[in-house]
């Protein structure tokens, strides 16, 4: 059985020449090489600015990039054949495509509503801070130029809780919709903010059971039509956890079959709302870990001054390992995003080490640090600002260490501030597997560390090229492992 990986196939700022399904068509078979068993797509329909949209702005879920809509007909990303064809790829490779699926909102409604609503308290969305009055809102969505194919529901403002913008007025502020399901918010994971079910443009209402039914056939038509294989849920704490697992059981039960879904819980202060949301999914989908990504950001910020031994205090993977999917950074984390929190580049290669080469969790990696990625935007002060994310050297080798030969029990040496080692002693189904990893955040470490008897003998090198040494195991499984400083080693068995 090989270790999972997966990739993030995107960034905000994906702006490459060619687009994005024809890449993951081409590039589906370096992706196996390197190890990659899994690929998270961007969300693949018509969103409210059309070819321009990076797809959260939800517009049209039955539009691929196959009808004239919000400007164009293919998005972002190509057109629907080739997203079919980049899914047929990548299977083809024996890698599992994961669509991104927005159910927070919708965007870029047809036709103004008059619709009746309370102001609450943006600090508190429990508390109205007006009777109740009309709006004029984009709460219609009839997809003209689709014509009823696919679906012929139509949303109106009864599908929503509530919105942000009253046309008529010309103004913005969190309008909570008064429909026939309730006057307040949905109950939500997050009670951030009081209720954080509204985040933002149309927010869906699950009290609707004609929202849940239409959105339980789109999920039977996109896997009927795309052949996915697993899923990515964004924004889930704003979201009724009910409607998800209820949308889950039934794709579940229909297909026969298990598909593999991670949330996104986002997090950076603590585990206690990651662990209420397993237990409310009852381990239905598996969480990305951004409490470790947290504190990857925070250790390469703090450099030497950042105790390693508790770079997992705090964590998803430290708690529920077999749920967690590890993470360095993604595209809200990546430079002028909105939850910018970059992990420093000399840190990069030490986090990749650890979600890569450890056997807790699933690790995501994410697009720049494989092909880069060059762009312009504001800054939060409104300057124009250059970003280049380069290439991450040493991040194909360590994955394909992980696909063959991270395996066999794992030894932590957990046991200094800024130098820690782990590991793996290889096992019979994975030849040449066992690996040592050492890495510092200080000076130059080494550390005496046991990979395990059945490995007595054998001759080790840094798999990354950065000790030029071999290291020999001794009769009874130890020897003592170098590292460079603010650096990582990755210690396999030399080939003969």
């Amino acid at each position: 059985m090989q270790n999972q990986t997966i990739i993030q196939y995107f960034h905000w700022y994906y702006n490459e020449e060619q687009n994005l399904w024809t890449k993951v068509a081409q590039e589906a078979a370096h992706l196996n090489e390197i190890g990659v068993t899994g690929v998270w797509l961007p969300p693949a329909y018509k969103a409210s600015t059309g070819g321009y949209s990076v797809g959260y702005d939800v517009y049209d879920l039955f539009d691929l990039g196959e009808f004239d809509q919000k400007g164009s007909v293919n998005t972002r990303y190509g057109t629907k054949q080739e997203y079919i064809d980049a899914i047929k790829a990548l299977q083809d490779q024996g890698i599992s495509a994961l669509a991104d699926i927005v159910f927070n909102h919708k965007a870029g409604g047809d036709e103004l509503e008059k619709v009746p609503v309370r102001t609450v308290n943006p600090d508190n969305r429990n508390e109205f801070t007006s009777d109740v009055f009309e709006i004029e809102a984009w709460t219609k969505f009839t997809f003209p130029n689709r014509a009823g194919k696919y679906s012929t529901f139509i949303w109106d403002h009864q599908c929503f809780s509530g919105v942000d913008w009253a046309e008529d007025l010309k103004e913005t502020a969190i309008y909570s919709i008064q429909n026939h399901v309730g006057e307040g918010f949905e109950e939500v994971p997050s009670t951030e903010l009081g209720n954080y079910d509204y985040l933002m443009f149309s927010d869906i209402d699950y009290r609707n059971r004609a929202v849940v039914e239409e959105l339980k056939y789109w999920g039977e038509w996109l896997v009927e039509t795309t052949n996915i294989d697993g899923f990515r849920l964004d924004a889930v704490k704003h979201i009724n956890p009910d409607f998800i697992k209820e949308w889950i059981d039934h794709l579940e039960e229909k297909y026969q079959r298990k598909f593999f879904i991670v949330a996104e819980d986002w997090n950076v202060e603590n585990t206690e709302s990651q662990e209420e949301y397993l237990r409310l999914m009852e381990g239905k989908t598996q969480i990305f870990d951004s409490l470790l990504h947290h504190n990857f950001f925070l250790a390469s910020k703090d450099g030497n001054g950042f105790d390693m031994r508790t770079i997992f205090d705090n964590t998803l993977i430290s708690i529920s390992p077999e749920l967690a999917v590890t993470f360095v950074d993604n595209h809200d984390s990546q430079p002028l995003q909105a939850l910018e929190s970059y992990v420093e580049f000399w840190f990069r290669p030490i986090a990749y080490s650890i979600i890569l080469l450890r056997e807790q969790g699933i690790p995501c990696l994410f697009f720049p640090d494989l092909y880069g990625g060059i762009y312009d935007d504001k800054n939060p002060e409104g300057e124009d600002t250059h970003v280049d994310l380069a290439i991450l050297p040493g991040l194909e080798i360590m994955s394909k260490v992980r696909a063959n030969l991270s395996y066999g029990e794992q030894r932590d040496y957990f046991d200094h501030s800024n130098c820690v080692g782990w590991t793996r002693g290889g096992d019979e189904e994975h030849e040449n597997s066992g690996i040592a990893v050492l890495l510092s955040t200080g000076d130059e470490g080494f550390k005496k560390m046991e990979v395990g008897q059945n490995l007595a003998g054998k001759t080790f090198i840094d798999a990354l090229g950065h000790r030029e040494q071999e290291v020999v195991i001794d009769e009874s499984g130890w020897a003592e492992f170098h590292c460079d400083a603010g650096s990582v080693s990755v210690w396999i068995l030399k080939n003969d």
